[in-house]
């Protein structure tokens, strides 16, 4: 496997001299953390055998929620979080897409744009879901932005992962949309309608910010709405990405001669295909997704916000729901294995100097 860390050790040089004037502050801070993300300078902790008390010096992660080698445990989380959340409904995973002739204008005003995309999406699937003459009540939505397509590509857009269900609290009812037969998937909203409540919510916020508009944009936006079972599949997809990056190092194949080749699978096929650039030009592929600091990916609405825990917990015991039953198939974190015996190690220090610094080994008897 290529370490992405070790891409950047390749051509950090040349990526400077291309793309320096280019960068934000959070494109630097990623860079020179993802740099040293477990290697020889970045800081170790202390691991011992409960067992033979041999010790270990393991390599700190950089941290960093856009390192592709990191992050792991924080994703699980996210996803354990979101699971226990589930309802008894059918779940759509609904796509909000910024046409092609307005991603100059949402790179230039990443932090405004990124938000109005989240809240006019949010706003829209809570106006048709209020409208609906089946569901009449307030729904609930887990929301990511996503900012690259499967290429890697600028191409941002918001997943939108809810229930076709909603609760009317004047009256005190939980309802659901319903499918019309077993092997039929089910019917949320009309995507065309959708598409356009959400173009013109948008541009009203755009202009509402003082933000001025490109001379052209299309009149016919896109907005995917698929059925996606009980949702559990959606909110893998969703948290594969939410704080690795937007790449795995595994599917970073080769490094050599100057160029990256990376595999992707494309979104029609589903055939697993390469793109070769060079260096400099892959780090910038990867960087340009780094998002401004502080800025929440994903948030949750509605129904589903954390604000509501009390009433999803009640809805959930007068459904019968046990909201620790959706985990039962979620791999657990492995334990840390010693090299000499194979019983679980136990971090005992953190933050260490590199031990390299002093010529130690990297395991001690």
């Amino acid at each position: 496997m290529i370490l992405f860390s070790s891409v950047i050790q390749t051509f950090e040089v040349e990526f400077l001299k291309h793309y320096q004037d280019s960068m934000l502050p959070s494109h630097r801070k990623a860079l020179t953390a993802m740099k040293d993300c477990r290697t020889t300078q970045s800081p170790v902790m202390l691991a011992q055998c409960e067992a033979c008390d041999s010790q270990s010096f393991i390599p700190h992660s950089c941290g960093h929620r856009n390192c592709p080698h990191c992050q792991q445990h924080e994703s699980q989380q996210w996803l354990e979080r979101q699971l226990k959340k589930q309802v008894p409904a059918e779940y759509f995973l609904l796509t909000f897409t910024l046409p092609e002739e307005m991603r100059p204008l949402a790179w230039q005003h990443q932090r405004t744009l990124y938000s109005l995309m989240i809240r006019c999406g949010w706003e829209t699937v809570k106006t048709f879901t209020q409208n609906d003459r089946q569901l009449q009540g307030n729904a609930g939505a887990i929301s990511v932005l996503h900012t690259h397509s499967r290429r890697l590509d600028y191409h941002p857009h918001v997943h939108m992962v809810m229930p076709a269900a909603a609760i009317d609290a004047k009256q005190r009812l939980w309802r659901t949309k319903k499918s019309k037969g077993k092997n039929q998937a089910g019917y949320l909203f009309n995507h065309k309608v959708l598409a356009k409540v959400f173009r013109a919510k948008l541009l009203e916020a755009i202009q509402q910010e003082g933000v001025e508009l490109p001379a052209r944009y299309p009149e016919a936006w896109v907005v995917d709405v698929k059925s996606v079972g009980s949702g559990d599949k959606a909110l893998v997809y969703l948290g594969r990405y939410l704080y690795k990056g937007v790449i795995q190092e595994k599917d970073i194949i080769a490094c050599r001669d100057g160029q990256v080749t990376f595999r992707y699978q494309d979104s029609k096929t589903r055939q697993m295909l390469t793109r070769t650039l060079p260096g400099a030009q892959f780090l910038w592929l990867i960087l340009r997704h780094v998002l401004p600091k502080g800025f929440r990916r994903t948030r949750n609405f509605g129904f589903l916000h954390p604000n509501s825990k009390r009433l999803l917990g009640l809805l959930q015991y007068l459904l019968g729901i046990n909201p620790n039953q959706a985990l039962a198939w979620l791999k657990k974190r492995p334990p840390l294995k010693c090299p000499c015996c194979g019983e679980v190690m136990k971090i005992v220090r953190t933050r260490i100097l590199s031990p390299f610094s002093f010529g130690f080994s990297m395991s001690t008897g």
